[in-house]
């Protein structure tokens, strides 16, 4: 966990570390990660930000711990359109404790620990968001694990129980099995009686995988995984997650049982080095699948489009998903999995390790670096 103190490299702050007593008072310098331009890991800098009271309507948060994900590195490369034009705060979700309330707030309070979701702006020591951006955070839950649930757990839920429909006795194909939304679908789906997993990643995550419950892994880097599939299950599977875009949605579509339902969240195919790449942006949209409504009718097959950034005016259907989440996590059912935790100031690294797709699990970014622990992982 990290430390109570305010960071050495911040200016002097008032109100320190996570739990003031009050809120309010002068508004303090703190810091945030900024993207300066589009580009390479090196265009997120650390930099003081002078914070503001809270609004009404809002809360003010001492951010102890912020969730990386893919559409970071999208948007670090301007292939984001959810992000507003540098220079800008990134960061879709972080965990912390409530410092002040703006008026009109009733549904919490100073101290509470809180997880953020927020469409962009959460990298930073202290946040201010609309109450309603906010969820209590369950017992027992580290600040960690908080910042790695709402974003992949919200997504991968919505995928495979709204969209999917998944039953006992399905199969389901899920990509970048070891990533934050692969995880969270492995325990989702473990929480429906005799799924059968089949997850693609590279050969040294399997193991990993395989003790998560993945029945099937599969190497995409040397094998064909449409091939691998067809060998286990010569029908295909039920449920298909596509964060790849591409020819990858074609080869999913076609993997589909009658009644299945391919679910594409992402074109993690756009990512291929540290900056855009115009080249793979062209390959993916000329080989970007597309399907007439009667092709449809005859194939008895569904696709759905799901994007968690454009949701953000569904506040009630989000926070009935989070309560879901909340009630699985106090049974024990699913937990996120901390793949590692990187300092502000090492948050190139952090994104490398994502980007290179090193990560089993969630990569954590904290304001501060951890104490006396490297918090490789807690699970």
């Amino acid at each position: 966990m990290s430390a109570e103190p305010a960071p050495a490299s911040a200016a002097p702050e008032p109100v320190p570390g996570p739990e003031p007593p009050t809120g309010g008072g002068e508004a303090a310098e703190h810091r945030a990660l900024v993207l300066t331009g589009f580009g390479g890991y090196d265009k997120v800098k650390v930099q003081a930000r002078r914070g503001a009271d809270p609004r009404p309507g809002e809360v003010s948060v001492s951010v102890r711990a912020c969730g990386l994900n893919f559409a970071d590195l999208m948007a670090r490369q301007g292939l984001y359109d959810r992000l507003p034009p540098p220079p800008v705060c990134p960061g879709m979700e972080c965990a912390g404790t409530v410092r002040a309330l703006g008026d009109g707030v009733r549904d919490r309070q100073v101290g509470d620990k809180v997880m953020v979701l927020a469409r962009s702006g959460l990298w930073q020591e202290v946040v201010n968001v609309p109450a309603s951006q906010t969820f209590p955070m369950p017992e027992g839950m580290s600040f960690e694990e908080a910042a790695a649930l709402l974003v992949n757990y919200i997504t991968a839920y919505m995928i495979l129980f709204d969209f999917g429909n998944l039953r006992p006795n399905q199969s389901v194909l899920i990509h970048m099995a070891a990533g934050g939304v692969g995880t969270a679908a492995i325990q989702l789906c473990k929480t429906v009686e005799n799924v059968t997993i089949f997850g693609t990643a590279s050969a040294s995550k399997h193991d990993s995988l395989k003790e998560s419950g993945v029945a099937h892994p599969i190497d995409y880097r040397t094998m064909d995984y449409a091939e691998e599939v067809r060998k286990i299950s010569p029908k295909g599977v039920d449920i298909v997650l596509d964060p790849l875009g591409g020819s990858d949605t074609s080869k999913a579509f076609n993997l589909l049982k009658p009644m299945g339902k391919l679910i594409t969240y992402g074109v993690a195919n756009l990512l291929t080095g540290q900056k855009k790449n115009l080249m793979a942006m062209a390959k993916t949209w000329w080989n970007q699948f597309s399907i007439t409504a009667l092709q449809l009718l005859h194939q008895n097959k569904a696709v759905c489009g799901y994007h968690l950034g454009y949701m953000d005016e569904e506040v009630e259907l989000l926070r009935s998903v989070v309560a879901k989440l909340v009630n699985l996590y106090s049974q024990g059912k699913i937990k996120p999995k901390i793949d590692s935790v990187w300092p502000f100031d090492q948050v190139a690294e952090a994104m490398k390790q994502m980007q290179e797709k090193k990560n089993v699990g969630k990569v954590i970014l904290v304001p501060e670096a951890p104490k006396e622990e490297s918090k490789k992982a807690e699970n």
